[in-house]
């Protein structure tokens, strides 16, 4: 396993690595200046600290671009404000950390990340493909929900409410943002609803019944549905309803 920390304030980036190395001491930490430094490089990360406000090309440009290049990258932002944290999204990234933040919290972040990141390589060893995850802010903290896990989401009050089978999640944002990001797998049967196919236990013309919760049906859009819906059984291998 490899960790990166790219910022390019010489000070930030070696504490950083100062604290990986303490908690990681066997794995190798590499230190990059810029985003095109990182760019250069032959050899990614497995996990990135990146730091967002660089000169030239910034951390979320960065980002983008390598993304091309690696999917599968956990990058954890770092950066002095909370205003790039929906941005986050559109690339994937696994946490946002603020400066400054405590060591218990780094730790936190970093122990999550070398977590994921060996589920994800047993995953690919056993053939088992990953749904990816939404990072979302609510109440003052970063938490990282799969999307495998998202019963439905609903908008309410300007707000997206995210439902799990067991917890109930607020955070703002767009729902068109979170229907791009959710994939083949989710539906959007009305304006205000995006259900997870897995979940349907039954649904009519008006109303989506799923193992937690209900979802309303637009009228104009139940006949595309049904189609999708059976799209969806026939590549699960589930047959038709």
């Amino acid at each position: 396993m490899q960790i990166g920390v790219c910022d390019d304030q010489k000070e930030i980036r070696e504490l950083i690595m100062d604290k990986v190395k303490k908690l990681y001491p066997a794995e190798a930490v590499t230190a990059y200046r810029s985003g095109q430094e990182i760019l250069d490089t032959l050899q990614l990360p497995d996990i990135l600290f990146l730091d967002i406000q660089m000169p030239e090309m910034d951390g979320m440009e960065t980002a983008r671009e390598l993304r091309k290049r690696n999917q599968q990258m956990m990058i954890i932002f770092v950066t002095v404000t909370k205003d790039y944290v929906f941005q986050s999204f559109d690339v994937g990234a696994f946490h946002y950390l603020v400066k400054p933040f405590e060591d218990e919290k780094l730790a936190e972040v970093l122990e999550n990340a070398v977590r994921k990141f060996k589920e994800r390589k047993m995953g690919t060893m056993s053939g088992k493909k990953e749904m990816p995850s939404l990072m979302v802010t609510t109440k003052g903290k970063h938490i990282t929900i799969p999307l495998e896990e998202v019963v439905y989401a609903e908008v309410f009050d300007r707000k997206i409410i995210i439902h799990t089978m067991d917890a109930d999640i607020e955070y703002y944002g767009k729902m068109k943002e979170l229907e791009k990001k959710a994939g083949d797998d989710f539906y959007r049967p009305h304006r205000a609803y995006l259900i997870n196919f897995n979940f349907i236990k039954r649904y009519d013309a008006t109303t989506i019944y799923l193992k937690r919760g209900q979802a309303f049906m637009a009228k104009q859009n139940y006949q595309d549905f049904v189609k999708c819906y059976l799209r969806f059984n026939q590549r699960k291998g589930k047959g038709k309803e």
